[in-house]
């Protein structure tokens, strides 16, 4: 009979402590998404813009892309981030990548794994913080998005100065 009743306590003792964790207001909960890969995509070229289809950076959710410039290749990211559309200079200089996740929004170094805000392009937390990633303008016509080749030149250098 003790054995039972012993059993009882550590039991009821354990669910009052797990209850009283779920329910600590002061305690940090964190959230976890699942992070979204980018999508290669191929955007038009002409002239002195880059043209990529609204539809597919809504579809894809998160993409890259390259763009051959005077500089030599660059890679630019489009991202939906809820109903706006961003596009960032797509490195992180000192591990090297030009790849990055999206975990609702944070953007994630697939190399280093540092991460940035996906609003602002600020480093959060990692070793590649002190490389913000630079937004690139842009516009909208005709359901495309019309990135200027020169304004991809300057974000991209931008993003690989430390700063």
């Amino acid at each position: 009979m003790n054995l039972k009743l012993a059993v009882y306590i550590v039991l009821v003792t354990f669910a009052v402590v797990l209850a009283a964790g779920c329910l600590d207001n002061s305690a940090q909960a964190t959230i976890t998404a699942d992070p979204v890969a980018a999508t290669w995509i191929e955007p038009q070229v002409i002239e002195n813009t880059a043209a990529i289809p609204v539809q597919t950076i809504y579809e894809n959710m998160n993409s890259h892309f390259k763009v051959e410039t005077t500089a030599g290749e660059i890679a630019v990211m489009a991202y939906r981030l809820g109903d706006d559309i961003v596009i960032r200079s797509n490195v992180c200089p000192p591990c090297g990548s030009i790849g990055f996740s999206l975990a609702k929004d944070i953007l994630v170094c697939d190399s280093c794994r540092t991460t940035f805000d996906a609003a602002t392009g600020q480093g959060i937390q990692g070793a590649c913080v002190d490389y913000p990633k630079e937004n690139i303008p842009y516009t909208v016509s005709d359901g495309n998005v019309i990135i200027e080749i020169n304004d991809i030149v300057v974000a991209h250098m931008n993003t690989i100065q430390r700063g």
